[in-house]
């Protein structure tokens, strides 16, 4: 599986635990292919966000401006946490990749203003991020 379709299934699932209140480990398993329960990216990208789930919102809600994390579309809030647990905790994909990949879902799965959005929120998480 690709990183790409790895991201895309990472988002299924936390839409699944965010909105349909899912259990994250119930969730994955609902949105993985037979034979990819094992995917690595997908598995570390996936529980790196919801074992840090509070402290990627706290994150997240410090860059939005005029907005509260419970007010933003439940894709780009998603979206944004996958982001963010990537930027934060793996090393080996740059943030402007992760950055880009974001928007790019953002774009697919949110509305026409979802990338533009993603990406202003995630390039002020990258500055205090400096890394």
């Amino acid at each position: 599986m690709s990183r790409r379709a790895a991201r895309e299934k990472a988002l299924q699932a936390m839409f699944k635990v965010d909105v349909g209140k899912n259990d994250p480990e119930t969730a994955l398993d609902h949105i993985v292919e037979e034979g990819f329960s094992e995917e690595t990216f997908l598995h570390d990208l996936f529980f790196n966000t919801m074992n840090h789930l509070e402290e990627i919102d706290q994150l997240i809600s410090k860059h939005l401006e005029n907005w509260t994390l419970a007010r933003l579309a439940n894709v780009d809030r998603n979206v944004l946490r996958i982001a963010v647990s990537e930027m934060k905790y793996i090393d080996d994909v740059p943030i402007a990749v992760t950055i880009n990949e974001a928007v790019e879902l953002g774009k697919r799965f949110g509305d026409e203003k979802s990338g533009r959005f993603i990406n202003g929120v995630l390039s002020k998480i990258k500055d205090e991020l400096n890394r």
